[in-house]
């Protein structure tokens, strides 16, 4: 999948974990927003991240292109290396991560349900979640 787009959600950052590196963004199913999945959004391997800790309104993942990874390049020095892992996260494409390629899935589970990456849990055989990467 070369973008990731979930429009109309809202994401929070749930968890950054500086030690191993890893950022998952998540959006719980809420009556607000009409939805009853969770959808997390998993980045490893962070090297940089510009983001606000929420987004009412969605989320658009996407390698960024040529001229706007310039930009970027131009405002937070860094290397021609990086354009391959530059995420930008944001419908308006302001907000950025540089990391490993994000992955996403997305469940029917409860607010209390630990993250749908979170491996040292044990979800019941057939728990049925859609998921998938980006870029």
């Amino acid at each position: 999948m070369p973008e990731f787009v979930r429009e109309g959600r809202l994401f929070r950052v749930v968890s950054f974990d500086p030690s191993h590196r890893q950022l998952i963004l998540r959006s719980d199913a809420t009556l607000i927003d009409g939805t009853d999945t969770r959808v997390e959004v998993y980045f490893g391997h962070v090297e940089l991240m510009l983001l606000k800790p929420i987004y009412e309104k969605g989320l658009r993942i996407r390698r960024a292109g040529e001229a706007e990874f310039a930009v970027l390049r131009e405002r937070h020095d860094l290397s021609a290396e990086d354009a391959a892992y530059a995420w930008l996260i944001d419908p308006a494409g302001g907000d950025f991560v540089v990391s490993g390629r994000p992955e996403w899935r997305e469940a029917a589970c409860t607010f209390e349900e630990p993250s749908l990456f979170d491996y040292t849990h044990t979800w019941p055989e057939g728990f049925p979640v859609e998921s998938g990467t980006v870029g």
